[in-house]
């Protein structure tokens, strides 16, 4: 029987899978937010981590509102501001971005198989999502033109990233100070993009990266 943990993962892993499917950056922002949210709340319900205290809740209940609430809402009003609703010509089309979702996942499967780790009960899933989390970030930067996209795969890398945290640690506690650094660092990292994505779309009437290209000395 499916627990909640491995719940929370496959609805983390399709997350993914439409995340490369999507042409709506709206869309692709609620994606975010969901995924935010799982990604989130996995360390509560590991069997590993055993009981928390209020501050490990406290610690959780900010991570669910920055990662679910607070960073989907800044891009929600990025994607209003461009006024840009769909991802019209990617460098990858969509029905190959999702085959090679599906590619990451079977070589997340076996890099985790394979790397023969001694991972505490129950986090192989966790790893795997992980990996498959973190380059289909990786890939979702490199496959997509506009901004916001790109913006929106860098925030699935980290997502990825705080899973392998999660994967590899035995105590959620260890986890706290670090992944708090990261996401203030995150959260300065959206505003600035934000302030960049506006700025390109005033000087070309579009958010695609590839415009500044055209510029010439």
């Amino acid at each position: 029987m499916i627990n909640i943990t491995e719940s929370i993962l496959v609805i983390t892993l399709l997350s993914v899978l439409l995340s490369l499917g999507s042409t709506r950056l709206m869309a692709l922002v609620q994606i975010m937010a969901l995924q935010g949210i799982m990604v989130s709340l996995t360390p509560l319900f590991l069997r590993s981590h055993g009981s928390l205290g209020s501050g490990a809740i406290i610690f959780f209940q900010i991570m669910i509102l920055i990662k679910g609430l607070l960073i989907p809402g800044l891009l929600y009003m990025a994607v209003k501001r461009v006024a840009i609703k769909r991802e019209i010509e990617p460098f990858i089309g969509y029905h190959a971005s999702i085959l090679a979702g599906l590619a990451i996942l079977i070589f997340s499967i076996f890099i985790t198989n394979n790397l023969r780790l001694s991972l505490p009960e129950g986090h192989d899933m966790v790893l795997i999502t992980a990996i498959t989390t973190m380059a289909a970030g990786f890939f979702l930067m490199m496959a997509r033109s506009k901004a916001i996209t790109q913006i929106i795969g860098y925030l699935m890398l980290e997502n990825g990233i705080y899973l392998i945290g999660t994967a590899l640690t035995k105590h959620s506690h260890t986890l706290y100070v670090v992944e708090f650094g990261v996401l203030l660092d995150l959260l300065v990292g959206v505003m600035i993009m934000g302030i960049i994505l506006h700025n390109i779309h005033n000087a070309f009437d579009d958010v695609d990266t590839t415009s500044p290209r055209r510029l010439k000395d």
